[in-house]
């Protein structure tokens, strides 16, 4: 592949998200643009700008390399993704809007009236993003790397930088525009070469696509285990991740979050029939990916391997602006999310000031994590990160939503016992302390199934074991959660 283009290409994703940013700048003027855009986004643009935040290295990259080497028993991951969105729909889309709040510690707080839970929720939301964080700066290190040879700490550090601009210059406002125009990217990007592909693999007489019977899914030799973790790990986890939640905030009204979440299911099902055309090809045109190379790699190298020339020249540079805007739009939503947190929970003031000043340390430690730690396949990360969101946020969000009785102490035991054990399965996992085979390891990378159960049983029994503890404010919550904005108090719209 011609370096000239990839790097031509490159440059005009990182110049067109830094324009896009500054026009959300000359627009966003108060506190209220900064962090959820003054609540005026309406379901087109703000499905459009979930989309383009949601589609991350994992999707654009990850899914077709888990394909490539794994074969169609991959596939549960993008199931996972989209369908994620239907439990979020039906559960939390509306009552999470109709909330009021600013953030999930916000949420945490005006449901339970506990600082406790909301600095607990705190800590778990930066974990998460930060986890969440990681793999996007490490893709975007391995992207420019390959069409490159530029050194593997280069892209980590150019998207942190392009992502501090966009939200520190503009917050919620800014980064929307910037979402909707990469998510449009991120599919053309995709589907022009993977049109080209399938016809070039038509013109070679159609060679059949084999997967090894053998191979082993997930790594793992317990296979089962490891495809039931995922499955609840991406159908919960979606509803806590907190650059998704935030965007709820944004919609005028309930009714407007359902039907975003509706758009976003289309939108991202659509796009989620691409990657695995590029896992499948990738074992007949990058066979040396499956074993002895990297397969988060074949999208990045298909294009020049089945076309060739200048066509597969242009589409591999198309192919390369869409892989940095899935990491720089992701990025860009995980930090709003945790620069809205620490400045809210941890900075001294609220103002613009220092959500700017936060944007800078949101983005800083996982920074420094992603040229320190040694790489881990993206969708096996970002996969890690949904299960410590289901394991938290969505009993949290589920419990608190919809039943009376959740009571501070309730939330603190299961976020500290459902979200806290996931985390630290997580770190181990990460550490490489404990290594296939063997339960332990399967246990450990893949904690959903586990660990959701425990947060929920902890919740509901530290609840019902402390009655007298239900907040004062409940009943009044709960009308504003399910009660249309037109029958509340205009405050909270």
């Amino acid at each position: 592949m011609s370096r000239t283009y990839a790097v031509a290409a490159v440059a005009v994703v990182v110049l067109a998200t830094v324009l896009v940013g500054g026009f959300g700048l000359r627009i966003s003027r108060t506190t209220s643009d900064f962090y959820v855009a003054s609540r005026t986004v309406r379901p087109r643009l703000n499905a459009a700008a979930i989309s383009g935040e949601y589609l991350s290295a994992a999707s654009f990259l990850g899914i077709a390399g888990l394909v490539l080497v794994h074969g169609p028993d991959m596939l549960w991951y993008p199931v996972g993704y989209t369908a994620g969105y239907l439990v979020l729909l039906v559960f939390v889309a509306a009552p999470l809007r109709r909330s009021g709040a600013y953030t999930l510690p916000d949420f945490a707080e005006g449901r339970l009236e506990s600082l406790h839970v909301r600095r607990l929720v705190s800590v778990l939301v930066v974990g998460a993003g930060w986890l969440y964080l990681v793999p996007q700066l490490q893709g975007a290190g391995l992207t420019l790397k390959i069409l490159t040879g530029a050194p593997g700490w280069l892209g980590d550090v150019l998207v942190a930088s392009v992502v501090v601009l966009a939200v520190a210059a503009g917050g919620m406002r800014s980064i929307t525009f910037v979402q909707v125009f990469q998510y449009w990217l991120k599919l053309t990007a995709l589907l022009v070469p993977a049109i080209f592909l399938v016809l070039a693999w038509q013109g070679d007489g159609q060679p059949r696509i084999t997967f090894d019977e053998h191979l082993s899914a997930f790594r793992a030799d317990h296979p089962l285990y490891a495809t039931y973790g995922l499955i609840v790990a991406t159908f919960l986890g979606t509803m806590g991740l907190p650059h998704v939640v935030v965007r709820f905030y944004t919609s005028p009204n309930g009714r407007d979050a359902r039907r975003t979440t509706v758009a976003v299911l289309a939108l991202i099902g659509v796009f989620y029939l691409l990657p695995p055309v590029y896992g499948a090809l990738g074992r007949l045109y990058a066979p040396e990916l499956i074993h002895g190379g990297d397969a988060d790699a074949a999208v990045l190298l298909l294009p020049d391997r089945v076309i060739g020339g200048l066509g597969g020249d242009l589409l591999g540079a198309l192919v390369a602006g869409g892989a940095f805007a899935a990491f720089l739009s992701t990025a860009s939503g995980l930090t709003m999310a945790v620069a809205g947190v620490i400045t809210q929970d941890v900075l001294p003031s609220r103002g613009v000031r220092h959500f700017r000043l936060a944007t800078v340390l949101a983005i800083s430690v996982p920074l420094a994590v992603s040229l320190l730690v040694s790489r881990v396949p993206v969708a096996d990360s970002v996969g890690m990160a949904f299960a410590v969101s289901a394991s938290s946020f969505c009993p949290l969000l589920v419990l608190g939503i919809w039943w009376r009785g959740l009571t501070p102490p309730g939330a603190v035991a299961g976020l500290v016992l459902g979200g806290g054990s996931a985390l630290l399965s997580v770190a181990v996992t990460f550490s490489g302390a404990v290594r296939p085979p063997g339960w332990p390891h399967a246990l450990l990378a893949w904690p959903a199934v586990w660990s959701v159960p425990v947060g929920f049983l902890a919740m509901i029994l530290v609840s019902l074991a402390t009655p007298n503890r239900i907040p004062a404010g409940t009943n009044a919550a709960m009308t504003r959660y399910h009660l249309p904005e037109t029958l509340t108090s205009g405050r909270h719209r």
